[in-house]
């Protein structure tokens, strides 16, 4: 058996093994499918009794008629079979495309941070959309036809070779050359295939990245080399999808000429050979109809083989990303946080990105329930990355974090959703209006409790300046608000909460000066009654924080309250100095 037959047969392995429900799909789809193809051999039987018993030694008009009649309503009843067969086989399709599409975004929603740090977004997305598509599109026609069509192959070949054995292996002799070319040809044509189908994908995150920063393209006049990246990844898609299309027109055009040959065999042996081989008329005919009836089922597979090397190329992605390790484990018997304000305790922890660099390295903290800490150090020196491993976004290659004396690992997601709230520096919106993107604070809030905790963080003017107020539609990615505004909506989300521990990503970054000291002040009221946690480059949050942690290079060196660390002329007295001189006019 060839590499890529073996690739292919392990690639639908995989893909039954992963899914009970297409299991359970494809054992009643072959039952239906016997009953199909049983139907259609009701025309070549009925037939070969018609000539066989209706006209030899004269002509029996109620056997003929009686017989005709029977094999009409037969013929009628198939019809109908066939419908119900279409339908269930199209149910059984749609509920494993629904069971693998839901999986599918679970799983990459499970997935550590390290991949999508690795992985383009453009091709994720492209795993639950094109690939997936293109598994539908076989699902519904291409699987169907591949049972179908190999059911009816055998039960035809064996009615033909109880009928007339010597013309089955004329038949069988004529179109066996297929199955090697066929196997050579798909050889060649998955690997095409899944060259397509990174290509699609490569195209999907050039288009998606022109897209979100259509902006910064224009300001700084890069369209033509964001116009070069673009039409090189649709280049390389073109050439895939042509490959592909040159071994489909060979199989096509294969598929034709054997089932040509193949009938004109049967009729030149069964008139030259039959009577010595003691097969009478109406056999002769039969078989010619039951070679006929081969074509179809034939052609179709060398058809729908092309569509199946697709499926399959996108159906092994989907399944190499469902393979990806979730790296964050559930416990199976979770401790309860408890609620107020929360302490943390940073033991040894030591974090790198898959095979990247060591981001943190041997990090201790305490830190008592309800301070208010600002972590600060140059860009990249691992801020960002504690915060994460905080809300456990990951877990520590090394060391254990506990939050309110519980460590980490053994509480459960629900319970970290209520306990611990990162607002992270980009402030993401969803496309609706601000009553819902703010109600993820708290799924059930009630427009009330919304508005409550929008005045609760004096912003009752800012909401109140809005013309449609809660019901403010605030547009794709929140771009109808600033980037102020979608901080203070982050802020609001963290309010209805009620989370004990607070991380703040840069939560006052790149906003004006007005935003600011709005952000500012909401963020006195929310760190009320809560432990806050600070990472910020602009050094106003260190100033009136009760503890100013210092990162460098992944390790804590300085750890003190601001004036001290100011006193103490070290690495946070740098980053100050450095910060006023940049904001003093």
């Amino acid at each position: 058996m060839s590499d890529a037959a073996v690739d292919a047969l392990g690639v639908l392995r995989r893909g039954l093994a992963a899914s009970p429900v297409l299991r359970a799909g494809v054992r009643a789809s072959v039952g239906l499918a016997l009953f199909s193809a049983a139907g259609k051999l009701v025309v070549p039987i009925a037939l070969r009794q018609i000539l066989d018993r209706g006209f030899v030694g004269g002509f029996r008009a109620t056997f003929v008629y009686a017989t005709t009649g029977l094999a009409a309503l037969a013929t009628v009843a198939v019809a109908l079979l066939n419908r119900v067969v279409y339908l269930r086989m199209v149910r059984y399709a749609q509920d494993f495309l629904y069971d693998l599409r839901v999986r599918t975004f679970a799983h990459i929603h499970r997935l550590a941070i390290a991949h999508h740090n690795e992985a383009k977004r453009g091709t994720l997305v492209t795993r639950v959309t094109s690939d997936i598509v293109t598994l539908s599109q076989f699902a519904q026609w291409g699987a169907m036809s591949w049972i179908i069509n190999s059911v009816t192959v055998v039960v035809v070949v064996g009615v033909l070779a109880l009928y007339a054995w010597q013309l089955a292996v004329v038949t069988v002799v004529v179109f066996a050359p297929v199955l090697p070319a066929m196997r050579y040809l798909q050889r060649r044509q998955l690997a095409a295939y899944d060259w397509q189908r990174s290509a699609v994908a490569s195209t999907l995150s050039e288009v998606s990245e022109s897209v979100m920063g259509a902006a910064v393209i224009r300001a700084y006049g890069t369209e033509r080399s964001s116009r070069i990246r673009l039409h090189a990844a649709i280049d390389d898609q073109y050439r895939a999808n042509m490959r592909a299309a040159g071994y489909f027109s060979v199989m096509f055009a294969l598929s034709d000429l054997v089932g040509a040959v193949a009938v004109g065999t049967v009729i030149g042996v069964g008139v030259w050979w039959g009577p010595q081989w003691g097969l009478s008329g109406g056999t002769v005919v039969a078989a010619l109809l039951l070679t006929n009836l081969l074509l179809t089922p034939i052609g179709e597979i060398g058809e729908v083989l092309d569509q199946t090397q697709a499926a399959l190329a996108g159906w092994r992605k989907i399944l190499d990303l469902l393979d990806e390790p979730v790296e964050i484990a559930e416990p199976a018997s979770p401790r309860a946080m408890a609620t107020g304000p929360l302490s943390v305790e940073v033991e040894g922890v030591s974090f790198a990105y898959r095979d990247g660099p060591v981001v943190l390295a041997e990090v201790n903290l305490s830190i008592p329930a309800g301070t208010n800490v600002a972590i600060v150090g140059e860009t990249g020196s691992g801020k960002t990355t504690l915060a994460k491993l905080l809300c456990r976004l990951a877990d520590p290659t090394e060391g254990r974090i506990l939050v309110g004396g519980i460590e980490l690992r053994d509480t459960s997601a629900k319970d970290r959703t209520d306990s611990i709230r990162l607002v992270p520096q980009d402030g993401f919106l969803f496309d609706t209006s601000l009553v819902e993107n703010v109600r993820l604070g708290r799924p059930g809030a009630t427009d009330a409790e919304i508005d409550a905790a929008f005045r609760g963080l004096g912003l009752g003017w800012w909401l109140d300046g809005l013309a449609d107020g809660l019901a403010t539609a605030v547009g794709e990615r929140g771009e109808n608000l600033s980037v102020g505004e979608r901080q203070l909506v982050s802020l609001v989300r963290a309010q209805l909460s009620g989370a004990g521990l607070l991380l703040l990503d840069e939560a006052t970054s790149a906003v004006d000066p007005e935003t600011e000291r709005a952000l500012s002040e909401a963020l006195v009221r929310l760190a009320a009654g809560r432990t806050t946690i600070s990472v910020a480059h602009r050094l106003s949050t260190a100033e009136s924080a009760d503890l100013v942690i210092v990162f460098d290079h992944g390790r804590v060196v300085e750890v003190g309250s601001h004036p001290d660390l100011v006193a103490e002329r070290g690495v946070y007295a740098g980053l100050y100095s450095s910060w006023l001189g940049n904001t003093r006019p």
